[in-house]
């Protein structure tokens, strides 16, 4: 009987600790999920679209549904970032609580991009971006707290990924939630557009933009489209956004950049010394914002008699008399891109700036492609058309120009990424 009598109590004091045990498991459960709902979500949506081609020197194509702001808010909050380290330091604090280490790499950023307009009146804006053979992830972000929903496309090497090999393993996946602060050009749904593309500035080797005015808050050049995607309608409020931060570039590098809306309204954002040329760009502290608009008086011989106000941009800065030498000569060879850039809009000149379609303007990003315009040096990573009226996307990879089944098509309407057949 006394027997009996313990082994009921020893069941229940078992039956008790089980229940305590299962009960702390599912409470650190609810906390996880609570604390990375938004990180489950995102890694889970991460899916491998397009394979690699190693003998054409292509890398694999990704997509990521991007769910929650990721701290962008308290990025900015807290005074945005002036090097690399300390964005790293944020996402990894913020992102993976800091038990997991993430990464941002350098990355060459060359590329084309144009402003059109469609025979319907769609305002278009096409985007090369020329690399090497990387991984690319097509980055769909929906921030929620007002901000803008966008579609990006990143270079996952730029988020530590090897460029040689797939993305594999949970905690490669994982480290793959830092996209959305590296975008190299993009869309959100109010049909604003940007990209950056390297702008090699300096004399005598590349200098990064690096301004330090202590009434201005810090931020970086991939970040600076994230916050341009997020939280601008169109070209008014992107400028406004980014003349109240210090630009420092990435990468120890130096970069320019083009927006646009769905009004037609464009700009290209430099920043370049005052009173001064490539020979004195030196000192990265010492430039300042120049902001130079579609509709500006030196694009009025690029234009013609053309009533829609195109624009381009490669990888030279536009901003006047920057290339002239001591002798008052344009400096072409100083000029990376200028042969791209003359091209692109002599093209546009011929149709006055008026293209078929979303196809037509995809047409001219494929004559300045790498492999065609370089006669095979890297390739162009992707291509992109993005109907700024619309608000949708038409994504390509690797130059496969010729195959509908390179082809992506987004758009904010149906929220739903395709790829054509």
């Amino acid at each position: 009987m006394e027997e009996t009598k313990k082994s009921k109590l020893w069941l229940k004091i078992l039956c008790i600790v089980l229940a305590v045990i299962f009960a702390l498991i599912a409470a650190l459960g609810i906390t996880f999920v609570c604390v990375w709902n938004n990180e489950i979500s995102t890694v889970s949506s991460f899916t491998h679209l397009r394979g690699r081609n190693n003998d054409n020197k292509e890398g694999s194509v990704y997509s990521m549904n991007v769910k929650g702001g990721f701290y962008f808010d308290e990025f900015l909050k807290n005074g945005g970032a002036s090097n690399d380290k300390e964005l790293i330091n944020f996402i990894t604090g913020n992102i993976t609580k800091g038990l997991i280490d993430m990464t941002i790499e350098e990355s060459d950023i060359g590329c084309s991009s144009f402003t059109a307009v469609a025979e319907n009146g769609d305002k278009l804006f096409g985007r090369n971006y020329d690399f090497d053979m990387t991984n690319v992830c097509i980055t769909i972000c929906d921030p929620g707290n007002g901000r803008h929903k966008s579609f990006s496309t990143v270079d996952l090497a730029y988020v530590g990924m090897d460029e040689d090999k797939d993305v594999d393993g949970l905690m490669n996946k994982i480290k793959c939630i830092a996209s959305p602060y590296a975008p190299l050009d993009g869309i959100n749904d109010a049909g604003l557009s940007c990209g950056i593309y390297m702008s090699y500035q300096g004399s005598e080797t590349t200098v990064p933009t690096n301004q330090n005015a202590a009434d201005k808050k810090n931020i970086t050049s991939t970040t600076m489209l994230r916050m341009i995607l997020d939280y601008a309608s169109n070209v008014d409020e992107a400028v406004e956004l980014i003349r109240k931060y210090n630009l420092h570039d990435s990468a120890n590098t130096s970069f320019h950049y083009m927006i646009a809306d769905a009004t037609g309204k464009s700009a290209v954002l430099e920043w370049v010394p005052e009173d001064g040329n490539y020979v004195t760009d030196n000192d990265g502290a010492a430039r300042v914002l120049n902001v130079i608009y579609n509709t500006d008086p030196m694009y009025a011989d690029i234009q013609g008699d053309s009533e829609v106000k195109f624009q381009s941009i490669t990888n030279f800065i536009v901003t006047p008399n920057y290339y002239i030498g001591q002798d008052n000569a344009l400096v072409e060879e100083e000029m990376t891109g200028y042969d791209r850039y003359n091209h692109i809009n002599g093209e546009l000149a011929k149709s006055k700036g008026v293209l078929k379609d979303e196809r037509a303007a995809m047409a001219i990003l494929a004559d300045v492609g790498r492999r065609t315009w370089n006669g095979g040096g890297g390739c162009t990573v992707h291509s992109v058309v993005y109907n700024l009226t619309k608000k949708t996307a038409l994504w390509v990879a690797n130059e496969n120009y010729t195959d509908n089944t390179a082809y992506y098509s987004y758009s904010f309407e149906t929220g739903k990424l395709t790829q054509l057949s």
